[in-house]
């Protein structure tokens, strides 16, 4: 029943997103006026970039993120630049994906980041890129927030990565 309630939910939210921020802001996070932000002090072009989504994408061979516990998985899949798409797959039952099973780049743009890189546009991708499951819930957003981004963000750093492009599901 929590599956089909959190399904029900994230179509509604979506339709009516001031509802949305009226569900965050009673669980005490943070709303849209308190995005930190850091500008970009090199061009782009000079740039490591990496991809963290909240869309549920890890390979088929990793553990599926857990999609029975109600509060979410706040866990996240390292994802090597090198895969082919095909090896990748979602695991997310609170956003209709059905597009993105069919061509997985608009939740994961990898392909299109080789692209930019080939093009020039940007120096390097990231070897090793982030997911996550985007719907995190109660106890579980403090070990997001408190462990597992800030370890996302370690591996992400210790790359070497300039830039963080974040994609939603």
């Amino acid at each position: 029943m929590g599956r089909i309630k959190n399904r029900l939910l994230a179509k509604i939210f979506t339709r009516f997103p001031f509802l949305l921020r009226g569900y965050f802001q009673r669980r005490g996070l943070r709303g849209d006026s308190e995005i930190p932000w850091t500008p970009l002090k090199k061009d782009l072009r000079d740039c490591k970039v990496a991809i963290v989504t909240t869309a549920g994408v890890h390979l088929k061979s990793q553990q599926p993120f857990d999609m029975k516990d109600k509060k979410g998985d706040p866990s996240f899949r390292e994802i090597p630049a090198n895969i082919p798409t095909s090896e990748l797959m979602i695991t997310h039952d609170y956003y209709d994906h059905k597009d993105a099973d069919k061509d997985i780049n608009i939740v994961f743009p990898i392909d299109r980041l080789k692209e930019m890189k080939n093009a020039g546009e940007i120096k390097a991708v990231a070897d090793v890129n982030i997911g996550f499951m985007g719907h995190i819930d109660d106890q579980l957003l403090s070990v997001l927030i408190n462990e597992t981004a800030p370890e996302a963000g370690k591996r992400l750093k210790a790359q070497g990565v300039d830039v963080v492009l974040l994609t939603p599901g």
